[in-house]
């Protein structure tokens, strides 16, 4: 599939914009196309410290998951919004095949910041109980359907 806004940058190409933009400051490799990046986040200055791992295999989707602290912990019993899976929950930032992202953006201006914002409505969340970060979750199809490009485990609404 061709996408427009120029050329899909290669995982070295996205973990060298992840190692120098300041709000994602931290630690990770690229081994045979396939890039972890670890970092924290704190969604305002009042909020808790995240540990967030991204992993992203070249030309794929990006795949965030929130190591620390436990997400489903933090929920007290209530299932999690907004997220593919409860264990481990991967977070949904934006809805698959609607070129809100695609392999020519980069993941330091877009995943990064959608991920700082999903965080900090999962904080008022867990103090309303109230999902108020809107968006649209992607349903479970009745019958098999095409991916879109990319789509793997984090697609799948649960």
């Amino acid at each position: 599939m061709r996408y427009r806004g120029g050329p899909r940058l290669t995982a070295v190409q996205q973990f060298v914009n992840l190692k120098i933009n300041p709000i994602c400051e931290g630690t990770g490799s690229v081994r045979l196309g396939k890039l972890t990046w670890d970092f924290t986040v704190q969604p305002d200055p009042l909020s808790r410290v995240y540990t967030v791992r991204i992993e992203y295999r070249q030309g794929d989707v990006p795949q965030v998951y929130v190591l620390e602290p436990d997400l489903v912990a933090l929920a007290e019993g209530r299932r999690l919004p907004h997220v593919y899976g409860q264990s481990p929950p991967c977070l949904c930032l934006y809805l698959p095949g609607t070129g809100e992202w695609s392999p020519t953006k980069r993941i330091s201006e877009t995943i990064v910041p959608w991920t700082y914002l999903w965080l900090w409505y999962f904080e008022e969340w867990l103090a309303s109980d109230v999902w108020k970060g809107g968006g649209q979750h992607p349903r479970l199809p009745d019958k098999p359907r095409r991916r879109h490009e990319g789509e793997r485990r984090c697609t799948a609404a649960q």
